[in-house]
């Protein structure tokens, strides 16, 4: 709520938000309540991840997920979260997770018009060590008549209707856009909703930090290389980039977002096609960046143009301030010939 002491009466929640721009848009309200469902899991997810030593959540739950990591149990209660809360919403038809080999197809009572991508607790390698996790999605239309199939959801990140992360982190925060610029929701406890407290964010022109796993350093292709040559020892005088990172997607991203600068998770000898997962980790990072000003490249192209061949395809990614962006394809572009 307000710092000034007095209690504000007019607060703009998410679902308020969400629901203005719904009727500016002449929408059905279907969004809204697809968002608000959303809402709800991150808030359970929320209080979860808040207490997840005394509840017992975290540990190895004994099992796999589709892409190799150990599944902790709060992923487990999370992607359940989700999904759940998300099919009684009565606004989807297909769901994509992370965590689950092949995409969900909805029971035909329940589906809405709507297919979500998500990522239910991104960074849960994290957990035990206390750093910030989170949870992202993409939202798409189902565009066909026919029944639901796994293609339905292989869209371009350019179809993307809406798409967000939340940020399990010193406090929860939800960053949201609907197409029409990016907005940040911090999650007031007091009252359990989320709050209003950044509005049309734009992410600065250049920035003073880059963001990678150099433990890959040689594995690196030369592209990024020279590009951290340069960030690391400018030739122009000017004073050399921060290095920052945290290992959960979405807290670089976000600090990306806010401070400005560059975050790169480049394929690489052992990675070839890269390691983020492009449906529901790299198209809403790239839609969000591109929402607020920023650019996402795979290198060769836009993040956001690619047409997915598969629900769990990995692509490289590129993201953050356009100028740095730029600078970095200039030099891909060079090693590409």
């Amino acid at each position: 709520m307000s710092d000034r002491g007095a209690f504000d009466t007019n607060v703009v929640t998410l679902t308020r938000f969400v629901l203005e721009e719904g009727r500016k848009a002449h929408g059905t309200g279907e969004l809204t309540t697809l968002l608000n469902s959303i809402c709800t899991a991150v808030k359970a997810i929320s209080t979860a991840v808040r207490k997840a030593g005394i509840a017992n959540l975290y540990g190895i739950a004994g099992s796999t997920n589709v892409t190799g990591d150990q599944v902790k149990k709060l992923d487990v209660l999370s992607n359940d979260l989700v999904i759940n809360m998300i099919k009684s919403s009565f606004t989807s038809c297909i769901l994509v997770s992370e965590e689950d080999e092949k995409a969900i197809i909805v029971e035909t009572e329940k589906r809405g018009k709507y297919i979500v991508c998500f990522d239910p607790l991104d960074g849960s390698s994290n957990i035990d060590c206390l750093v910030s996790i989170g949870t992202i999605f993409a939202i798409y239309r189902k565009t066909t008549d026919d029944e639901p199939s796994e293609k339905d959801a292989l869209q371009p990140g350019r179809k993307i209707v809406a798409a967000g992360y939340a940020l399990y982190g010193s406090a929860t925060m939800m960053v949201l856009s609907t197409g029409q610029g990016v907005n940040c929701f911090m999650l007031d406890p007091a009252i359990g909703e989320f709050i209003l407290v950044d509005r049309d964010v734009k992410i600065k022109k250049k920035g003073k930090i880059y963001s990678l796993n150099e433990g890959y350093a040689q594995h690196f292709y030369p592209d990024v290389t020279e590009y951290l040559k340069k960030k690391k020892y400018p030739e122009d005088g000017s004073a050399p980039y921060g290095g920052r990172y945290v290992g959960s997607m979405v807290a670089d991203v976000h600090r990306t977002l806010v401070y400005g600068g560059i975050f790169l998770y480049p394929a690489n000898v052992k990675s070839p096609k890269g390691k983020l997962r492009l449906l529901y980790e790299c198209n809403p990072m790239a839609f969000i960046m591109e929402q607020a000003g920023g650019m996402a490249t795979t290198g060769s192209m836009n993040v956001l143009d690619i047409q997915p061949t598969n629900i769990h395809q990995r692509v490289p990614v590129v993201l953050g301030s356009p100028d740095d962006v730029k600078e970095y394809i200039a030099i891909f572009k060079k090693h590409a010939k």
